[in-house]
């Protein structure tokens, strides 16, 4: 999909990927790079992912046809659509494109990942990339997305009651009394479902505001979630774990998820064993199989932090469907150090990259802001922003007056960023907050 409403002659390309979901027009019009084309007479255009929506090299998901969804054939991927655009521009483009327009990559979350390693691994396609809370480092077993999710609650207020509520749902779980699991998971307007899966539907529905922008209008997970959490006003006494199960309600109700949508999406089983294309879920867990791992789990009891996710939700319960959905070949477990050797590494010192990460978003720990001391070996036309106060991909979202200023910043330390990339002056702007610069 292309956006060419501000293109004027000689300006450059901003390109995106929507990542792991299929392409619409949302990553042409509504994105930050819309603006940055605006602001530079350029073009966007949105290029899809292989494997997601129409655009697939086999004629199914198996685990035969998922072989060839490596990030080696992903990134060549984007590097053969700007060759093809390069070498004859008419054959891609409704209007007259110069074949030495410069290509900015740009996309938020896993599509962040994208941009940077582009940039990365071809430095003479790309003049630059825009890497959103780009999750970059590889983690086997990801308790740290727990501990965000925990430090999210917790500076809302709500963190030891939702904790308390996790520990009491576990004890029902693992009870072995029937009657007492098929009340709990009734009170939680969830299907029956085996007890792990029950966990894990739960903690997906509760946190499934986690990913929200958070604005001057507020903060989604405060109403959300802890909202259920709050002291009662009615003069009715209820614990912590009905609260839970009054948020989880709540979730089930504003996504209107009905009954067999709700079973599809709790059973580990039947919601990987579509093998039929765009089958996005089935499409991700392939990659967490075979590239970075990042399983959800709870902390190590030896590690003596609390916990804001189900015992249940341990590394036994998410890797064995790889090889049960994707065939024995499937190595257990990825090798994630081998991962980030190669695909972390490649970002290292690497030039005319704009990494951020907002400050209260679950996937923190495996941003490049997480780890930002001695990551850049120089400048070199390269920054990383962690954004104060702000959640997932904020900056790569379109302009909003209900911004907050902390992202306002980051945008315009991005801004200049690009402008220098692309060889245009800019004149500086005086900012009194927010972004915490961490190069």
């Amino acid at each position: 999909m292309i956006n060419s409403t501000f293109y004027k002659s000689g300006g450059p390309v901003f390109m995106i990927t929507p990542g792991e979901t299929p392409l619409e027009s949302y990553y042409t019009d509504n994105v930050h790079l819309t603006s940055l084309a605006q602001s530079t007479g350029g073009l966007v255009v949105a290029v899809e992912h292989r494997f997601y929506g129409q655009s697939n090299p086999m004629p199914d998901l198996s685990g035969a046809s998922l072989a060839y969804l490596t990030i080696e054939n992903v990134l060549e991927d984007f590097a053969a659509f700007i060759r093809a655009f390069k070498a004859d521009p008419s054959s891609i483009f409704p209007i007259t494109v110069s074949k030495d327009a410069k290509v900015v990559f740009g996309g938020g979350s896993y599509a962040g990942n994208v941009a940077a390693w582009m940039r990365a691994k071809y430095p003479d396609l790309v003049e630059g990339a825009w890497a959103s809370s780009a999750v970059v480092y590889g983690i086997l077993e990801n308790y740290q997305y727990d501990q965000s999710y925990g430090h999210h609650l917790n500076v809302l207020g709500c963190g030891t009651c939702f904790a308390q509520a996790v520990k009491d749902l576990d004890d029902i779980l693992l009870s072995g009394n029937s009657q007492k699991i098929a009340e709990a998971q009734q009170k939680f307007g969830i299907p029956p479902l085996s007890i792990a899966d029950s966990a894990a539907l739960v903690a997906a529905l509760v946190s499934s505001a986690a990913n929200d922008p958070i604005t001057q209008a507020g903060d989604p997970m405060a109403y959300a979630v802890c909202s259920y959490f709050a002291n009662n006003t009615d003069g009715q006494s209820s614990t912590c774990l009905d609260k839970y199960a009054a948020a989880t309600n709540a979730a089930i109700e504003r996504m209107g998820l009905l009954p067999n949508i709700l079973l599809i999406m709790g059973n580990s089983s039947l919601g990987l064993d579509y093998t039929a294309l765009d089958q996005v879920s089935r499409t991700w867990y392939y990659q967490m199989c075979t590239w970075f791992g990042g399983w959800q789990v709870p902390p190590p009891k030896s590690t003596g932090l609390t916990g804001y996710r189900s015992q249940l939700l341990n590394i036994d319960y998410w890797q064995p469907n790889c090889q049960n959905k994707f065939g024995s070949q499937i190595p257990i477990p990825v090798n994630v150090d081998a991962y980030n050797r190669q695909w972390f590494d490649i970002l290292r010192g690497a030039s005319n990259i704009f990494y951020t990460a907002g400050e209260l978003e679950i996937w923190r720990d495996q941003t490049v802001a997480a780890m930002s001391k001695n990551f850049l070996q120089s400048r070199r036309g390269s920054r990383i922003v962690l954004i104060n106060g702000a959640n997932h991909g904020q900056d790569m979202q379109p302009e909003s007056e209900w911004d907050l200023d902390s992202v306002k910043e980051a945008r315009r330390i991005g801004n200049k960023l690009v402008s220098r990339w692309l060889g245009i002056r800019t004149r500086p702007r005086s900012s009194s907050v927010a972004s915490r610069d961490c190069t």
